[in-house]
């Protein structure tokens, strides 16, 4: 999961980044208005969170308007020590689509983060499953048959994301895109280090094989192992 971080304050952008790091996301940070709406037109990220006290001409308000009129559609969650009821109602009019009051708990703003990521999926449930693997997002835990399997941060980000677009093919540039940040060099074909860590700990946990790779053109999750995925059979990485 990649997210946006809107923040002039950099004590607090660090300690979020740091938090979101931790559980596996890819984090990117702007300081402005401008720059956000500049970030969040190019780039897919799957949600923002944006302070409203913002430095310049453009607040958190006028930022999520205008992203909003450019049709960027990314779930927003407003950051903002305001509590109070018309500065909450003006940012979901502007387009938010939740509200978080300072100081808050970071283990609420991960929730509420992960909720709105989920918002646009058509299965909106925290657990994802395929023939006997689980994997819970909210725990951030992998089980095969009900046995666990260890997984660093981003090879559990890289397997959620395949599982979240079950039966579609996704690039490595799309899953470099989705995982990791700016910073992210992807010169060292990383993204085919991590699925054959995934496959390699996935297959010593006795889990079907469901990572399908396309050659040329990348990878899908199958939930039914096995399953030839359109446009040829799949190869092994």
């Amino acid at each position: 999961m990649r997210v946006l971080i809107v923040e002039d304050d950099h004590r607090m952008a660090r300690v979020l980044r740091r938090g979101l790091e931790e559980e596996g996301f890819g984090v990117d940070r702007v300081e402005r208005g401008p720059e956000a709406v500049e970030a969040a037109r190019a780039t897919a990220f799957d949600v923002i969170a944006l302070d409203v006290m913002l430095p310049g001409p453009m607040d958190g308000f006028t930022v999520c308007a205008e992203l909003r009129r450019h049709r960027v559609r990314t779930p927003i969650l407003m950051l903002t020590a305001r509590d109070a009821v018309g500065d909450r109602v003006r940012g979901l009019e502007a387009g938010a689509d939740d509200y978080l009051v300072k100081p808050f708990a970071f283990v609420e703003l991960l929730a509420r983060l992960r909720a709105l990521a989920r918002r646009h999926l058509p299965d909106r449930t925290a657990v994802l499953e395929a023939q006997g693997m689980r994997l819970d997002t909210a725990a951030r835990e992998v089980t095969v048959q009900g046995r666990p399997v260890a997984l660093t941060a981003k090879e559990f980000a890289v397997l959620e994301y395949l599982m979240h677009n079950p039966r579609r093919v996704l690039s490595r540039t799309q899953i470099e895109e989705h995982v990791w940040d700016y910073d992210f060099d992807s010169g060292a074909n990383v993204v085919d280090v991590y699925i054959a860590r995934l496959r390699r700990k996935l297959r010593a946990a006795e889990a079907p094989d469901h990572i399908a790779t396309l050659r040329g053109a990348g990878y899908r999750f199958d939930p039914v192992a096995g399953a030839a995925p359109a446009g040829g059979a799949p190869h092994p990485a």
